[in-house]
């Protein structure tokens, strides 16, 4: 334990709590500093390197708040896209469908009982008089996604805008916020200005630094910059991050709607997790900041505490169905009741994040033993129990230029019985396919005739993957066993592909052999099928240099490169995208290490673990 204290400051106060729970020792140290009562910054080092001495364990929950990150949910974003196609929508309640599911709708549904996931034929009970437009093929709602996250992810200096689905984006803006507060007069805030060019003074907007901007949590509490000598430096420049964020999401929310007209709900703090959280309280077309005080960690007077504990556990992002009804089932002393059925997972019995904090002996003991096990992440009860308590040092990932891989996927209520319908389904895929890589791997040209443009290629994925789901067979009851499990097979993807001469219809039909090729692999006419999903997909990206000029010597070099590759069996995805292929957008697979990245917010997740990390996409949308 002597190397540990060495490491903190003498200069620095110390509590020591000690609990027993299942015989085994947990020491909680706290470490402040002496100026104030935040966790002393070397306290963070001594949490993240994770000591354990034989049973015993330390564990210290620093909460960093240097960070400033936003979330931005564009509003009932689906709709949002068909309502700006024809404007005319916006003022009737609107169904997407997808399948047999109302997949979204706008708010002038949702007023009228619609929800997502319900039933067609019951929404069309509750609301007749709803406009239906179907959503099976993705394209519109793509495209709009990439053209409004390309406008974040130019507005801000750090490069960290990490998609979450279609119509969610994490925002660092850390730097731009520091940057700002150094500029700022502290004998006049209210007549600031907003920079948001490093380059050019003149760039940007004034603004009312001594004050958030819009509604906060908690509600009514509006946080103004104290004077600087009344709070400690630490306090006083989390106010000054806060109000700053919050004046810089207006603007963005500002320029999405004059520039392209789609609105925007914003949540400010300083992670993920709590800006995610915060920014559903308030919808639509508005924003809220989580305002201090954020200190001391689990303190009843921190806001934090107040916000996480009002929240089902189920709720919070990164604690997925599985984690959550582990954790139900501990609190309550039984498995708690779940809706059954196509809205399958909803829970019938909340539990809050306060209820599991209070529980008698909850700790990050407790939840590795309630949460571990074996294939479990390591050290997911230290990582729950920080959640519990707003800390979450998950960084924003850098943008990246393109997708990790590409995929298109449908599912089937009636199974795919013959050969034709699945040779028909293959190069409607196969089509679909192809448009989205031209969409989303190729750029205008630049160098190229005016007055015959062209496009060029900035990636080419290497590996063509095939996956199927099979539905099991009924059991004794009669009743069919749910499974979310796929089978794959992989093969090198044809050059001809990257033709943008050639018809995607043509050029579907020309891949439809490789695919034939792959499914005759998966399945035989002998075993015949039962089919609920097929997806297809293109990755292994290899970026094209300089800009994509050097692609067209690599298609010629492909052939050389992989002609010994031959046909391998991809690790089976434990879960795909559910029922429906709503939010897909891409997925890749480490075969050394049994990863899988998410389709939807791109993180990487153990196999093991993907059913839980997938019920949480389905748990927080809207």
């Amino acid at each position: 334990m002597n190397t540990i204290i060495e490491r903190i400051p003498l200069r620095a106060r110390t509590r020591l709590d000690a609990e027993v729970t299942n015989g085994q020792l947990l020491l909680i140290w706290s470490v402040t500093s002496v100026a104030s009562s935040t966790p002393h910054p070397q306290a963070n080092v001594v949490w993240q390197r994770g000591i354990c001495l034989g049973r015993s364990s330390l564990l210290l929950i620093p909460r960093s708040t240097s960070l400033t990150t936003s979330i931005v949910d564009y509003d009932a974003f689906y709709a949002s896209v068909v309502e700006h196609e024809d404007p005319n929508l916006k003022s009737v309640p609107l169904i997407i469908q997808q399948k047999q599911i109302v997949c979204t709708c706008n708010y002038k549904a949702r007023e009228r009982g619609v929800y997502k996931l319900q039933l067609m034929t019951e929404a069309l009970k509750t609301c007749p008089e709803a406009v239906v437009v179907l959503g099976e093929d993705l394209t519109r709602f793509r495209n709009a996604s990439k053209l409004l996250y390309n406008f974040l992810k130019d507005q801000i200096w750090s490069g960290r805008a990490e998609r979450l689905g279609f119509d969610e984006v994490w925002l660092d803006v850390t730097d731009m916020v520091e940057h700002n507060i150094s500029l700022l007069s502290p004998n006049d805030l209210q007549n600031s200005f907003f920079c948001l060019d490093r380059n050019d003074p003149t760039v940007g907007f004034a603004f009312d630094a001594s004050s958030v901007f819009g509604p906060t949590w908690p509600p009514g509490k509006k946080s103004t910059v104290a004077d600087e000598d009344s709070l400690d430096r630490d306090a006083h420049q989390l106010e000054l991050r806060l109000v700053l964020g919050s004046q810089l999401a207006r603007h963005l929310r500002h320029e999405l709607e004059e520039r392209y007209g789609f609105t925007a709900t914003v949540g400010i703090s300083t992670n993920k997790t709590l800006s995610k959280l915060v920014g559903n309280t308030n919808k639509p077309r508005a924003q809220t900041t989580l305002v201090p005080p954020y200190e001391p960690v689990g303190s009843p007077i921190s806001t934090v505490t107040q916000f996480m504990d009002g929240h089902d556990i189920g709720k919070v992002p990164g604690i997925g169905f599985k984690l959550a009804q582990k954790i139900r089932a501990k609190v309550l002393g039984r498995t708690a009741e779940i809706d059954e059925g196509l809205v399958y997972g909803g829970t019938r019995e909340s539990i809050s994040v306060g209820d599991v904090r209070r529980f008698p002996g909850m700790s990050a003991v407790l939840l590795e033993e309630i949460l571990g096990g074996p294939g479990a992440e390591r050290g997911i009860g230290g990582r729950v129990h920080a959640l519990l308590y707003g800390v979450d040092d998950a960084e924003v990932k850098k943008a990246r230029s393109v997708p990790l891989s590409i995929s298109q996927e449908d599912s089937y209520m009636r199974h795919l019985s013959s050969f034709d319908q699945v040779r028909q389904q293959l190069h409607l895929l196969a089509e679909r396919l192809i448009r989205r890589m031209r969409v989303d791997l190729t750029e205008d040209d630049d160098e190229a005739d005016e007055a015959h443009p062209t496009k060029r290629w900035l990636a080419h994925p290497k590996t063509l993957r095939l996956s199927t789901r099979p539905r099991p067979p009924t059991g004794p009851d009669g009743v069919r066993p749910r499974t979310f499990h796929r089978i794959s097979k992989s093969a090198p993807l044809p050059n001809f592909v990257f033709s943008l001469t050639e018809s995607t219809d043509a050029l579907a039909g020309r891949l439809l052999e490789s695919l034939i090729t792959l499914f005759r692999m998966l399945h035989t006419e002998r075993q015949g099928w039962n089919l609920s999903l097929i997806n297809i997909a293109v990755t292994n990206m290899v970026e094209a240099k300089d800009g994509g000029r050097d692609i067209a010597k690599m298609m010629r070099n492909q052939e050389d490169v992989l002609k010994d590759f031959r046909v391998i069996e991809s690790p089976a995805d434990s879960v795909g995208s559910a029922q429906l292929n709503w939010d897909s957008d891409g997925s890749d697979i480490d075969d050394q290490d049994s990863t899988y990245c998410c389709e939807v917010c791109q993180a990487t997740v153990p196999i093991f673990a993907y059913q839980a990390h997938d019920q949480f996409h389905r748990q927080t949308k809207e």
